[in-house]
């Protein structure tokens, strides 16, 4: 990165941050998005139209920051402080047990997967890439991400007896 990209990267975070409340309203997540904004445009400066403005190409990573974000919120659903409500901790130590016995059964099950399977279980859910994310670290189009990620759960759910 040279010295005029970063500077010109540090002229546009006021207004970085100006197009990120008015995208989202809250004043956390826009701080969010221009974090995950400046990050992408630092990863990925090289490959930038020269020709196109710098304002423009930063506005639209973090108009698409932005609906990836809302697009994982949308399927995480609520989040619940465990803190403010002590009367939701379970004092029974059985699922906790049930959820760990689980969770290595599933960790050994997937390194009997593919590679295939087990790298498209864990860009998706594990590192929660969208579709359109894995299909691009894959170099493979959507669709192809769907149907890997469609087999794959397939073959975990039968490796785990869950059918």
């Amino acid at each position: 990165m040279d010295a005029a990209f970063g500077d010109a990267l540090i002229r546009l975070l006021p207004n970085l941050r100006r197009y990120a409340l008015s995208l989202c309203r809250r004043p956390e997540l826009a701080d969010d998005l221009v974090q995950i904004t400046v990050e992408r445009a630092i990863t990925h400066h090289a490959a930038r139209d020269p020709a196109q403005r710098l304002e423009a190409w930063l506005f639209r990573i973090l108009r698409n920051a932005f609906i990836d974000t809302t697009r994982r919120q949308r399927t995480e659903g609520t989040g619940v402080d465990v803190t403010d409500h002590p009367e939701i901790l379970s004092t029974d130590d059985a699922p906790l047990i049930e959820a760990r016995l689980m969770l290595a059964a599933t960790r050994s099950a997937m390194t009997r997967l593919s590679p295939e399977q087990e790298e498209i279980l864990t860009l998706v859910c594990i590192e929660g890439l969208s579709y359109a994310e894995a299909a691009q670290v894959l170099d493979v189009p959507k669709g192809t991400v769907m149907s890997r990620l469609s087999r794959a759960r397939l073959a975990l759910a039968a490796l785990l007896g869950i059918n």
